[in-house]
């Protein structure tokens, strides 16, 4: 049986990031949008929830797919979820901008081929 790949998923931990980029709402649509921008995926709409006093979770409906992402400041920690159709190094692209932008000390993550 042929496989057909319709996607590349990725689902990722970082670890160590520094809280001010992840715990207010601002600042994480910030780098979030540039991301998104930057990788080349088309936006169709996104929502961005703050918590109290701080953590902040968003999921942009991209017509590729979607990017979400958790914040836990306190911890140090960001959950992140691209999934993509199409073009697959847009996944690799937006993850690699993710990194760049949170800087995290580091993180694990797991390429999911989707199809």
């Amino acid at each position: 049986m042929t496989m057909t790949v319709i996607g590349k998923h990725i689902i990722a931990e970082l670890y160590g990031v520094e809280r001010e980029l992840i715990s207010y709402e601002d600042r994480v649509r910030e780098i979030t949008e540039k991301v998104i921008e930057e990788a080349g995926l088309t936006k169709i709409s996104s929502v961005y929830r703050q918590f109290q006093p701080y953590g902040v979770t968003c999921v942009v409906l991209i017509s590729e797919s979607h990017v979400s992402l958790h914040t836990w400041p306190e911890y140090g920690i960001v959950n992140l979820d691209i999934f993509t159709c199409g073009d697959q190094n847009k996944t690799e692209r937006a993850f690699n901008l993710f990194l760049e932008h949170f800087r995290p000390r580091s993180y694990k993550h797991y390429v999911l081929t989707r199809g």
